[in-house]
Order: structure tokens, then C-alpha cells, then sequence
């Protein structure tokens, strides 16, 4: 009997499993995205693949999880699997409130407010028999115990060489080379930095470290793989050239967001980024916009200040409130002063425990998984089969910037001429495919155009079935004048907590897009000649979506 036959038998699948991939007989093969809802048996041993943490698996809780979690990610998150797969236990249990989020073993695990059903993991894998590359029928060896014992070894060896295993964030130093700092304290700042990599223990597996200098102009000394050890890093740390030149803080961090921050330049993906600001004194320019762009971006953004301006300096700071507005959020988290550079390796420790507490690390969500979207869609005869094509591959490039689940981010449709068609609700495609496929499945309607009672469709139709209650954007596309008034519905709906978009094209009257658009209308109301323009608006539109989240929350 050939082994893939063999296979074949003891699994009941239809599909072939390497023999080598099946740790134990009974494992129930699954995928890196098989949620625990997806399993019907209330413990079962499932058989995990090998590389999920490549994948973006959704896992909603700690220990304990929501059953719309993926299984294997969760195996992960809890240490129950490596790299490499292999199998787990997994018990169904009764749904919860507050599943809470953290991260462990390379996954970010998210808050849930409650769920009907959750799971928990056991690596308690009781299975008589064992195949491997020499028998599929012996029982498990009376030396396995000796073998259990090596691999704890290597495990901890692994441990101290890979980092750092409970706090695996990527964080980019930003240090303060200006001439505020000088040679002296500059050298003081260098030995702080070697130091704190040392306590975070900086590893493959562990927190990963870039550098960048604030000066004139930031220059990006290190990459976050280029030195994977403390032993590497320090000698790189020691060799920095001191700069001079004002301290240009806001340039810095928008550099490092715009350019350090990129999965080319070594980011991981799902890992929590922080850019941890160092500071003598304080900033040269404006700090403000940078740090909301940081913000809009998912960045944490810590300041440590060093040596707070004295009282005779007060007067040549530009900006005395600039640690608060640099800051992730202003709730004492993301802020640290140290009196003197003298004192500051006494504070690595107190930092590097602030850093690794990853549930404190708020501005993880961003608008790009925290929004909910509605498409109010003009298919009046004035359009055209042609054109209306242009309007939904730019609703299409609009829906992709955002991350569409079934607990991130939702999008919806409404058609409208003299009637209204709801093509498909906020509920109703809980993936970014399936959201792109339903929009370019719309078929056009033709007919007349009353824009008013789309917007009052809209509010009593499209957002009503949503889970949640903020965070409510509706973006109107239309290219010509209403035949019924549209001030009243719009007001309705932004009393609704519904932020409006207007985009307007060809004979679109300027007058009712700001109307129905929300304040401030120059960033909301945007209009063009022609059909092929609108793709021009696609960053315009998502940056406002973002901007607003950022200022309401």
C-alpha cells in the first residue's frame, strides 16, 4: 500500500498530507486561517501547518479565546506550536465578555468586547500511536522523556540568544544629535541607547532596533535587521558621529514614518511599532503634524526628555506643550522625563518594562481597521455604462487601503437615480475580496437623480445593521444636479455621527456638495470635470477618512 493511500485512510481526507507533516494518527488537518466556529467537535486535535506567522491570522483574546480566532494563530500566540506546525487540543468553551488583547510569540492577539462561543488550547496531545520516518505503527518510544529533556535545553538556549520572546515590537530610535546635546552628553546618550538595547535583550525573536539622528536634516544610521543581537549593535551605537545642527525633531519622526517604517526596510508584519524619541532640551520645529502622522499610521510615539529647559530657557521654546503633542496619547504612558543624561542609564530598566507592555500600546488601531464605510453611488442616465465603471474602480482603490473583516473595518453600497438600491450592507462581506468583488459586480441602473433621498436611504438602510455605533463615513459620488433637496438629509445623517464626503463630477453644482458635505467642507467637497479625475481623490479621500478618526478619538 503506498504511504499517500495509506494517508488517505487513517485521515479520511480527500486531500494528500506529506506523511512527514502528520505528527499523530487523528490529527485533523486544518489551514493557518480555520477559525475554532469552523470546528464542530467540542475537543478535537487539529493538525496545524507549517509558517502561519508568515500569514495574517486574527486571534481575539488571551489564554482564553474568541471562537472567530484563528486556531493555529492562537497555537502560536499561547507557545503551544512553533514555526513548523504540528498538533494541538482544542477545547470549546462558552462565550465571554472582554477578551483581552496582548502579544506573545509573534502575534498580536485584539481586544473583543464579548462573543457566543470561545476555545482554549492544551499541547495535552494523547494519541497512541506516533508515525514518523521509520514506523506508523510503533507506540511511542520509552526513551521519549530523554528526548523532552534535550529539547528543554535547546529551548532555553534558544531563549537567551533569540531575545526577548514577550516583547517582539519593532522600535526605531530617534536621537537628539543637535547642538543643544553637545559632544560630552552625546557620548552619555550613546551609552544610555547600548544599554537599553541590552535590558529590552534585542534578538531575532525578541524586540528589533533601528537608529535614526534628529538634527538638521534625520538621517537613518541603522535598519531594524541590521544588527539582530546587543553584541552587534553595540559596536554600531558606538561608532555614531555626532552631527550638530538644530533639533528638528517633527522632521525626524515624519522621516521615520515615511520612510524607516516599511516592510522592504525589515518591518514585521502584525508587530506593534514604536518610535521612542529622544530629546535634549527641546524641538527646533513643529512636532504636531508629524506626530499625527505617526498616529494615523498605527505608530506609537514615546518622549523621553532629558534636561527640561530651565526657567531663563522658557522663552525660547517655540512650543511648551510639545512632549504632550508629540505623544502616542496623553495619559502619562507615552511620556518620560529623566533629570540629567548623568542619571539615565539609573532609568533603562523603568523604560525598557514600559516599552514590553504591549496592552498599553494604544494607537495599534488605526482608521484602517477601525472604520465603517458606505458608498452612496449615483447611477442616474447622465453617467453612463462607461463612466460608472470609472466610479467604481475608484471606489475599489478606495476600499483597499482599508483592512475590511469581519472585526476591522466594514464597507457598504446604496445605489440611487429616483429609487435607491442597497447592493450590499456593512455585515454582508466580512473580507476585503469579497468587499472588492461585490463592488465590481454592480450593475448600473439608469434613470433619474435625488441625491436627498439616497442620503436618507443611506442613514436609515446602510449604517442601522452595523455593530457598532462611531467611526461613520459616507461618501457620495454623483455627476449632476438633485431634483430633491439634499440640506435636510445631510444634516440628519452628521446628527447621526455620519461624516460625509461629497465628490462631484461633469455637471455636479458645486453648491449642493458643500451642502451635503461635513465641516470643514473645504477637506470634504472635492469636484472634477471629468470621470477619469476621480482616481486623483483616492489618497485625498482616505488621508480625510484617517484624519478625521485621528481628531475624534
Amino acid at each position: 500500500m503506498s504511504q499517500q493511500f495509506a494517508l488517505l485512510l487513517l485521515t479520511g481526507l480527500s486531500l494528500c498530507i506529506p506523511l512527514v507533516d502528520l505528527e499523530f494518527i487523528g490529527a485533523y488537518p486544518v489551514a493557518c486561517e480555520t477559525r475554532g466556529t469552523d470546528l464542530k467537535e467540542n475537543d478535537i486535535v487539529v493538525l496545524c501547518p507549517q509558517d502561519c506567522t508568515q500569514l495574517r491570522v486574527s486571534v481575539f483574546g488571551t489564554g482564553v479565546y474568541a471562537a472567530i480566532s484563528s486556531v493555529c494563530g492562537a497555537a502560536l500566540h499561547r507557545g503551544l506550536l512553533g514555526t513548523s506546525g504540528g498538533p494541538v487540543r482544542v477545547h470549546k468553551q462558552k462565550g465571554q465578555n472582554n477578551y483581552v488583547s496582548s502579544f506573545a510569540n509573534g502575534i498580536h492577539s485584539q481586544t473583543l468586547s464579548s462573543w457566543s462561543a470561545s476555545f482554549s488550547l492544551s499541547k495535552n496531545v494523547k494519541a497512541p500511536l506516533e508515525m514518523n520516518s521509520e514506523t506508523s505503527t510503533t507506540a511511542l518510544p520509552a526513551a521519549a522523556p530523554k528526548a523532552k529533556k534535550l529539547l528543554k535545553k535547546s529551548s532555553v538556549k534558544k531563549a537567551l540568544t533569540g531575545g526577548n520572546q514577550d516583547c517582539q515590537i519593532d522600535i526605531a530610535m530617534v536621537m537628539d544629535s543637535s547642538r543643544n546635546i553637545g559632544q560630552r552628553r552625546f557620548r552619555l546618550q550613546k551609552n544610555f541607547v547600548a544599554k537599553l538595547a541590552a535590558v529590552l535583550r534585542v534578538g531575532p525573536t525578541g524586540p528589533h532596533l533601528g537608529l535614526i539622528q534628529a538634527s538638521d536634516t534625520p538621517r537613518t544610521e541603522f535598519l531594524l535587521t541590521n544588527y539582530t543581537q546587543p553584541k552587534e549593535m553595540l559596536p554600531a551605537i558606538k561608532e555614531l558621529t555626532y552631527l550638530g545642527g538644530d533639533t528638528n525633531t517633527g522632521k525626524a519622526i515624519t522621516h521615520t514614518v515615511e520612510t524607516f517604517f516599511t516592510q522592504g526596510r525589515g518591518v514585521r508584519r502584525g508587530h506593534p511599532r514604536v518610535i521612542m524619541v529622544l530629546i535634549d532640551g527641546w524641538p527646533s520645529d513643529d512636532v504636531e503634524r508629524a506626530a499625527m502622522l505617526a498616529r494615523e499610521s498605527g505608530i506609537n510615539v514615546f518622549v523621553v526628555s532629558v534636561a527640561k529647559p530651565a526657567a531663563e530657557e522658557l522663552s525660547m521654546v517655540q512650543d511648551k506643550d510639545f512632549m504632550r503633542k508629540i505623544v502616542c496619547k496623553d495619559n502619562g504612558f507615552f511620556s518620560y522625563s529623566i533629570p540629567s543624561w548623568f542619571s539615565a542609564s539609573k532609568h533603562v530598566r523603568n523604560l525598557s518594562q514600559r516599552l514590553c507592555s504591549l496592552d498599553g500600546l494604544l494607537c495599534s488601531k488605526t482608521c484602517y481597521n477601525s472604520v465603517n464605510i458606505g458608498f452612496l453611488i449615483d447611477g442616474s442616465s447622465s453617467v453612463g455604462e462607461a463612466n460608472f465603471q470609472h466610479v467604481l474602480d475608484f471606489l475599489v482603490e478606495i476600499a483597499q487601503s482599508f483592512d475590511i473583516s469581519d472585526v476591522g473595518s466594514h464597507v457598504g453600497a446604496v445605489q440611487f437615480t429616483y429609487d435607491q438600491r442597497l447592493e450590499f450592507g456593512l455585515l454582508d462581506h466580512p473580507s476585503k475580496e469579497d468587499t472588492i468583488n461585490a463592488l465590481r459586480r454592480i450593475s448600473y441602473m439608469s434613470g433619474g437623480t435625488s441625491t436627498g433621498s439616497a442620503i436618507t436611504y443611506a442613514t436609515q438602510h446602510l449604517f442601522s445593521t452595523q455593530t457598532r455605533q462611531s467611526h461613520k463615513f459616507l461618501i457620495v459620488v454623483t455627476d449632476g444636479q438633485s431634483y430633491d433637496d439634499v440640506s435636510y438629509a445631510a444634516l440628519t445623517a452628521q446628527r447621526q455621527g455620519i461624516t460625509i464626503f461629497s465628490v462631484g463630477v461633469a455637471w455636479a453644482p458645486l453648491g449642493d456638495l458643500r451642502t451635503m458635505a461635513s465641516e470643514p467642507k473645504d477637506s470634504h467637497t472635492f469636484f472634477t470635470r471629468g470621470f477619469t479625475g476621480l482616481k486623483d481623490f483616492v489618497p485625498l479621500v482616505v488621508r480625510g477618512i484617517c484624519q478625521d478618526f485621528t481628531v475624534n478619538n
